[in-house]
C-alpha cells in the first residue's frame, strides 16, 4: 500500500484517482502509524514552501517523513519535491526535510512567464529508476514558480524553460525520488512513472 500523506496542502485526491485508475493500492492518510506500515510514500503539495513545512510540523509528520523515507520508495510531487531539500527561499527563508541537498529559489528566465506552466519535454541527465522506459522528450505538467538548485549527481531529468535549466526529477540514488512536474496530471507518460515508482515496492527489501 502507498501512503498518499494528506498535510493539508491541495491534490492528494488527483494523486489518489491515478492510483486507483492504475489499480494499485494507495490510501490517504497523516496518520504515522499508517505512515511507517506503508510500502511507499507520496508526499504531493500545491502552495507555497513555508506554510507547507509549518503543516507538517504541526501534524507532527517531519521526523516521521525523514525516518521512513530512508526505508521505502518516497515520491514528493511539485511542492512536495520542493520540501525535499535543505532550504526555501519562497517569501522567506525556511528549512526544508533536508533528504536532498539543494535549495528551492525563484524561477529567473527573463522574458518569459512565471509561474512556469503547461507541458514541457523531459531531458534525462543520470540513470532514475522510476523514468525507465520513457522515451526522450516525453512531456509532462508542471506548474510552479519556484524551482531546485541542485547539484548534478542529484539530477534524473530537467526541462529548458527560454534561458533557465529547471530540475524536473530527482532522487538520492537509493529510496527518495522527487517530481517538480505532476505525474497524475501528465497522461500516459505520468501514469507510467507512477507504475515505476510502485514497482520499487518490489525491492525495498534490498536498498
Amino acid at each position: 500500500m502507498i501512503a498518499i500523506i494528506d498535510y493539508g496542502t491541495g491534490n492528494i485526491f488527483s494523486v489518489k484517482n491515478a492510483l486507483d485508475f492504475l489499480e494499485i493500492p494507495g490510501k490517504l492518510t497523516a496518520d504515522p502509524e499508517e505512515i511507517q506500515k506503508a510500502d511507499a510514500l507520496i508526499l504531493p503539495g500545491v502552495g507555497a514552501f513555508p506554510s507547507a513545512m509549518e503543516m507538517l510540523r504541526e501534524s507532527g509528520l517531519v521526523e516521521v517523513i525523514q525516518e521512513q523515507s530512508q526505508k521505502k520508495p518516497f515520491l514528493g510531487i511539485c511542492l512536495g519535491m520542493q520540501l525535499l531539500f535543505e532550504k526555501g527561499y519562497e517569501f522567506e527563508a525556511c528549512d526544508g526535510l533536508g533528504l536532498i541537498p539543494g535549495s528551492v529559489e525563484k524561477i529567473i528566465a527573463p522574458g518569459l512567464v512565471i509561474p512556469h506552466m503547461g507541458w514541457n519535454a523531459l531531458k534525462m541527465q543520470n540513470p532514475c529508476p522510476i523514468l525507465a522506459g520513457l522515451p526522450e522528450e516525453s512531456y509532462v505538467y508542471f506548474v510552479h514558480s519556484y524551482q531546485a538548485v541542485v547539484p548534478d549527481k542529484y539530477l534524473s531529468a530537467y526541462v529548458e524553460y527560454g534561458t533557465a535549466k529547471i530540475p524536473a526529477m530527482v532522487t538520492d540514488g537509493k529510496t527518495v525520488f522527487g517530481a517538480q512536474f505532476h505525474p497524475e496530471k501528465s497522461g500516459e507518460v505520468g501514469l507510467q512513472i507512477l507504475r515505476n515508482f510502485a514497482a520499487q515496492c518490489e525491492r525495498k527489501d534490498s536498498i
